[in-house]
């Protein structure tokens, strides 16, 4: 969600705030600790509203399976957001809802920000972040050469996955995986995991 002018009544009312297109992580750091999501992409702010119940269930299942997989295998590691990614020259910060680094790369356990782009990289679209999540963050994870994104929908109860080729500059559909289906990856080669169970249960 773009905001123009973010709710900031917790600071002094002298401090001043940069136009959308001009945002610093300076300016980040100065924003209130209230529990919300920001981000900023191309010096524009965006605050992520607050995540509802099919959102939050599938960001769980999808970490609990994911880190499952990564941690039998010691392929790396799997972190759940709230997570700063700094994405160099794109975005300072990105908070992915779910993030896997392979192992060569994994950061020292006193790590508070992540430099680069992470290997994969998954967002739970929500019926406010739909521009954000399928266009703004698209391009910035493509462009950062995040090697695979996965577009997580629970309204539509499906997953898209993208791939970015070797050498390549653009993603690619690996697959758009529905109801009954499992959903695969090339980045964590193996993994299947079963849409139906990434999302609420049906009533």
């Amino acid at each position: 969600m773009l905001i123009q002018t973010p709710p900031l009544t917790s600071l002094p009312a002298e401090q001043s705030w940069p136009p959308q297109g001009q945002w610093t992580y300076e300016d980040y750091l100065r924003l209130p600790d209230d529990g919300k999501r920001y981000e900023i992409i191309e010096g524009v702010l965006y605050v992520a509203n607050t995540p509802s119940y099919e959102h939050q269930f599938a960001v769980g299942e999808i970490y609990r399976q994911v880190a499952n997989f990564v941690t039998e295998r010691k392929l790396g590691i799997t972190i759940p957001a709230p997570f700063e990614v700094h994405l160099p020259g794109i975005a300072k910060p990105v908070q992915p809802d779910v993030l896997f680094i392979a192992a060569q790369r994994q950061p020292a356990s006193d790590t508070q920000i992540f430099e680069g782009a992470p290997d994969l990289v998954v967002e739970v679209i929500s019926p406010s972040s739909l521009r954000l999540d399928q266009h703004i963050k698209f391009g910035a994870y493509e462009q950062a050469k995040v090697r695979e994104y996965w577009l997580v929908d629970p309204k539509t109860r499906s997953v898209e996955v993208y791939t970015l080729p070797a050498n390549g500059v653009e993603y690619a559909l690996l697959g758009q995986f529905g109801n009954g289906e499992r959903l695969k990856s090339a980045v964590l080669a193996g993994l299947e995991l079963a849409v139906n169970s990434l999302f609420t249960p049906s009533a």
